[in-house]
């Protein structure tokens, strides 16, 4: 088991799904966990108690990312209670399962992925990133998509911000590295969530399973263990890089 023994990991989106995995494989690993959710707050107090009973720490903080106030209040929280984040995943996003061709979007349905899976990465990165840069160390872990990297029709609104999500871990990878700070992020395919189920469960599903070459989604835990490898001493010369996690179904760098 990789050990990040007494450090300091926030996780955005951190209730459910890939980000729900995430925190309680890091908290396994020893990091004192601080995860920000939106509107679930059941699913919130669910994972504080489970990684409680288990020995561990993790602390939910509410929070609309979009809102400038709240997303740096969640990087204010981890500080204020344990000094220093070490590790950043910022993977809070949403996909809309209803396809909409782009002449037919609305504003308000591009702004609403844009903001958040793009304007709330910005805000939590950049008020981590100082303190990081000061402390010379951290990680910066950014959860983008395989639609980031081909494109998804009718959901160009959230391939835009996937996308965008690949050229800012390059381009900040390139600003961090002479402070010591890495910054990678990693691009799942289809993975067995919420978000997802309405497609992977339906009459759409086989179709789906059918492009990906091990023949099936990829579970929350697969995904965390990716993030978790970035996040450990095992990655020490990875920045800039983008782990494609997605069973063979984008191959590319």
């Amino acid at each position: 088991m990789i050990s990040l023994q007494d450090q300091v990991a926030v996780v955005t989106g951190g209730s459910r799904g890939i980000g729900r995995a995430t925190v309680k494989l890091l908290a396994e690993s020893g990091c004192r966990v601080v995860f920000s959710y939106h509107t679930d707050l059941p699913a919130a107090q669910s994972l504080e108690r489970e990684i409680a009973e288990s020995g561990g720490e993790a602390i939910a903080v509410g929070a609309d990312l979009r809102r400038r106030a709240e997303a740096e209040a969640v990087i204010e929280e981890a500080e204020g209670r344990f000094g220093r984040v070490d590790v950043l995943v910022a993977n809070a996003g949403i996909w809309r399962v209803d396809p909409v061709p782009l002449e037919e979007m609305t504003d308000e349905e591009w702004d609403e992925t844009l903001d958040l899976n793009l304007k709330g990465v910005f805000y939590v990165v950049r008020a981590a990133l100082p303190r990081m840069k000061e402390r010379r160390q951290g990680r910066v872990i950014l959860v983008s998509s395989t639609a980031g990297q081909r494109g998804e029709a009718f959901h160009a609104h959230y391939a835009a911000s996937k996308s965008a999500l690949i050229g800012l871990t390059k381009s900040l990878a390139v600003e961090a590295a002479a402070t010591g700070v890495l910054v990678n992020c990693v691009a799942p395919g289809w993975v067995d969530t919420d978000m997802s189920a309405p497609v992977l469960s339906g009459p759409t599903g086989d179709a789906v399973f059918a492009t990906i070459p091990l023949g099936r989604a990829g579970r929350p835990e697969e995904i965390a263990g990716p993030i978790l490898f970035l996040a450990s001493p095992l990655a020490t010369f990875i920045t800039g890089e983008v782990l494609n996690v997605n069973g063979g179904s984008v191959l590319c760098g």
